[in-house]
């Protein structure tokens, strides 16, 4: 089997065809054998073949003996899992059922396996089936991972289930799980949730009393609790208790408020505080200030977080790359193109590098507002200092002039693409030889196709 050619394989039927996708990873030897489509490609192929058999087929167990697979890897099985159990934990949990009793009697889960199907079934909200996965894995003398008991207790707080999330947690030390700050910011969120302030302040104690030192994320889970309960004076209070009292968080406060009204969606009392600590010589913390800003663009608003940014800049905040990515997209899609290439050419003197997602977005929005000429000259000045050119950047010039109609330019774009080693989409292609047939340019329009077919061999 191994010694067919590719097209005799895209002959096959699938199942007898899954045998060779997995192949290559059973036989180092093979690996250079396969051109196209590459070992990889046809592993990760298989994988998702058979999550989707998984996932969607009732007689799931059935149609995998059907399609004689042979001996699944850990690592396959392992992928398998995480791709179905998000989706659709008890066939998860069948798939894995059958890999253990009948189609591989030597496969070994491990805590890896199990760390998948329970984080599939605190999702869902499948109690009684997450504990005895639990159970299963305790009878093996595997331990859990930290991290899937804190998505177990977090998953408990979302479904406003608090007592059963304390319960959990008090439980840990009999799976061998240690408690941990993630643990214990996992039980904070459920006790916030619920608006058990009271036994969050408690929490906190106890992790001062058992030596876990808080960490930023336990005072912003307490924060936003207050913030989202519309309690700013109760938030602020509470940093004061808390800074009294030696439980200092490792961050200013003002800080851990502005991000408690944005995720709360007090925008208007975040963008109050921002303005009287800038004018009281305060800066707040870049991420923070970040933070603030995508809840502006999101809102529509990138115009007064430009003004802001202008101001706090003014004073000595210093922006990083990700300020530029949040706001230059977004002054771009709002037509504001001058205020896009302000903070463009602040990024590049500031020392960043242009990313193609900074400079692609003021192009687009150029050739929205019909200035194909001025796109063009940024797109050549661009190429011209060195800059990193992608394959969406190519893609997204040769749209917007079909769109325009601008047929033979998209075409020039289509060119340079696969002098660069790029390969156009399809779809590319397709709409620039329509749109040149209907202009006229016949011998354009067979210029275009006859590049495609040398690129695709077809």
């Amino acid at each position: 089997m191994l010694s067919l050619s590719l097209s005799a394989r895209r002959l096959l039927p699938l199942p007898l065809r899954l045998p060779i996708l997995l192949s290559p990873f059973s036989s180092s030897s093979s690996l250079s054998a396969l051109p196209h489509p590459t070992s990889k490609d046809a592993y990760f192929a298989a994988v998702a073949h058979i999550a989707g058999v998984v996932t969607k087929d009732f007689y799931l167990e059935r149609t995998l003996n059907r399609l004689r697979l042979p001996s699944l890897s850990p690592d396959l099985a392992l992928r398998v899992l995480r791709a179905s159990a998000p989706t659709n934990p008890l066939h998860a949990r069948r798939f894995f059922n059958w890999l253990v009793s009948s189609h591989n009697a030597n496969f070994a889960p491990s805590e890896e396996h199990f760390s998948a199907l329970l984080l599939g079934l605190a999702k869902h909200r499948l109690w009684p089936h997450l504990w005895s996965v639990a159970a299963e894995m305790r009878a093996l003398s595997l331990p859990l991972p930290e991290s899937t008991f804190a998505a177990i207790i977090r998953s408990y707080g979302e479904a406003r289930l608090p007592d059963l999330a304390v319960e959990i947690f008090n439980r840990l030390p009999r799976f061998g799980c240690t408690q941990t700050v993630e643990i214990y910011n996992s039980l904070l969120f459920a006790l916030c949730e619920a608006r058990n302030f009271n036994g969050a302040y408690a929490l906190v104690r106890r992790m001062a009393r058992k030596s876990v030192p808080p960490d930023r994320q336990t005072f912003s889970i307490l924060v936003n609790g207050w913030c989202a309960a519309g309690k700013l004076r109760e938030a602020q209070d509470f940093l004061d208790e808390m800074a009294e009292k030696g439980f200092k968080p490792p961050c200013r406060g003002r800080d851990l408020l502005l991000e408690g009204l944005v995720s709360a969606g007090y925008i208007e009392s975040a963008k109050s505080i921002v303005l009287r600590m800038t004018k009281e010589g305060i800066l707040p913390d870049i991420s923070t200030f970040n933070s603030l800003l995508e809840a502006l663009c999101m809102n529509d608003e990138a115009e007064c977080g430009a003004a802001l940014l202008n101001d706090a800049s003014d004073r000595g905040l210093c922006p990083d790359i990700s300020t530029y990515k949040t706001l230059i997209p977004a002054l771009a899609k709002q037509g504001r193109i001058d205020s896009a290439f302000r903070l463009f050419h602040n990024s590049l003197d500031d020392g960043h590098r242009p990313l193609p997602s900074l400079y692609a977005s003021i192009i687009k929005a150029l050739c929205k507002a019909g200035r194909f000429a001025d796109a063009s000259a940024f797109f050549k000045d661009m190429k011209e200092k060195g800059h990193r050119v992608s394959r969406p950047v190519y893609t997204m010039l040769v749209k917007m002039c079909v769109r325009g109609g601008r047929f033979e330019e998209a075409s020039g774009y289509l060119v340079e693409m696969v002098e660069q080693g790029l390969v156009p989409r399809v779809g590319s292609f397709e709409a620039v030889v329509d749109g040149l047939k209907d202009v006229g340019k016949y011998d354009l329009a067979k210029r275009m196709e006859q590049l495609e077919v040398e690129i695709r061999g077809v």
